[in-house]
């Protein structure tokens, strides 16, 4: 958790075989997402802030309100989770960014996206 924010967003991977065409260089992956509230007062996420790196180090920015659809109230002690997923042109790439947070109190803060890594299973030795 970063010491920063009480929010603490954890990731799991899925490369999918079915959506993808890697004879297109279409690499489809799903994340699940689970965003927990350690602090001790409700936050809202507002907004959505991703950094999409791909194997060939092309980068693309995506910005938007919510998350699949949604803007979650979190409670103290409570977790959000949602699914979505990313197409990339490479076996290989990662995803990062921030959430902006409103704090029942009024005041807004960002709850940082750790780096993690999306691969194809064994495109990494």
């Amino acid at each position: 958790m970063n010491k920063d924010s009480p929010i603490e967003v954890s990731v799991v991977t899925e490369y999918l075989p079915r959506q993808s065409e890697p004879l297109k260089q279409q690499f489809a992956f799903a994340y699940h997402i689970t965003i927990s509230n350690h602090g001790n007062k409700a936050a809202q996420l507002v907004s959505r802030h991703w950094i999409i790196t791909d194997g060939n180090e092309a980068t693309q920015e995506v910005q938007g309100l919510g998350v699949v659809g949604e803007q979650p109230m979190i409670n103290p002690g409570e977790s959000y989770r949602y699914t979505s997923g990313v197409i990339l042109e490479t076996e290989i790439g990662t995803m990062s960014g921030t959430y902006h947070m409103l704090c029942e109190t009024g005041v807004s803060f960002d709850a940082p996206i750790p780096t993690f890594l999306l691969a194809v299973p064994n495109a990494i030795n």
